[in-house]
């Protein structure tokens, strides 16, 4: 019988910036596709960089990763942009644009991707009101707290329901009872078959969810400690 592949594959991952040291070392696991994952770890300890290799930001340094029946490795450049469309991220800088409106930011997957029409604003109105920002729809990014942009950031990402969800400290900026409503959102996501991998150091949060959980220390993973699927 034929095992269904793993969403994301990593194999003997390593990742350093320049000539400097490695931040990940030998990161090999798996992540099957319907999951919720935590990746926790103390600051420093490569969180935020395995994201960004899971969003394909950054190649590694060495080792094979696999994501949606893809060798990220031999993918051709031309097909990058189909593969990132299937992504939603939140990175802790957010990188919303400050040209655009609140609601234009969180349109532009939508837009992106081909959508056009009153839906699309129906939608993302909805969402924001969701988030509690209804009332600064047309407000510009760089006019929001910190917490604000974050909810932007968030709404943005899950606004074309991604095949994966990648969220680096997505509530780090908010309060208990937002942060608890984001997360709810990610649930229902998860129920609709998004894939889901949280980067966050709330050990509170990872006990109210209850989700599988990959930990990280000085770039290692500790397999004694991860729930994902251990690669073969």
């Amino acid at each position: 019988m034929n095992r269904v592949e793993p969403l994301i594959r990593f194999d003997h991952v390593g990742l350093r910036y320049g000539s400097g040291p490695e931040v990940l070392r030998d990161l090999t696991f798996t992540v099957p596709a319907g999951a919720f994952a935590f990746v926790t770890g103390p600051s420093g300890a490569g969180k935020s960089s395995l994201i960004r290799l899971m969003h394909l930001s950054h190649r590694p340094s060495r080792g094979l990763i696999r994501m949606f029946g893809r060798d990220m490795a031999t993918l051709a450049k031309r097909d990058l942009p189909a593969i990132r469309r299937r992504i939603g991220v939140v990175f802790q800088d957010f990188q919303l644009l400050n040209h655009l409106s609140i609601v234009d930011n969180v349109a532009l997957p939508l837009r992106l991707a081909g959508a056009n029409g009153d839906g699309v604003r129906s939608h993302v109105l909805d969402l924001l009101r969701w988030v509690g920002l209804g009332d600064r729809l047309e407000a510009s990014p760089a006019t929001l707290s910190g917490g604000e942009q974050q909810r932007v950031a968030i709404a943005r990402a899950v606004i074309n329901r991604p095949d994966l969800l990648l969220a680096d400290e997505p509530t780090g900026n908010v309060d208990d009872e937002i942060g608890m409503r984001l997360m709810q959102l990610f649930e229902e996501l998860h129920k609709l078959g998004t894939t889901v991998i949280v980067a966050t150091h709330d050990q509170n949060l990872i006990e109210r969810l209850g989700h599988s959980v990959m930990s990280l220390q000085d770039g290692y993973l500790y397999p004694g400690l991860a729930k994902a699927e251990a690669a073969p």
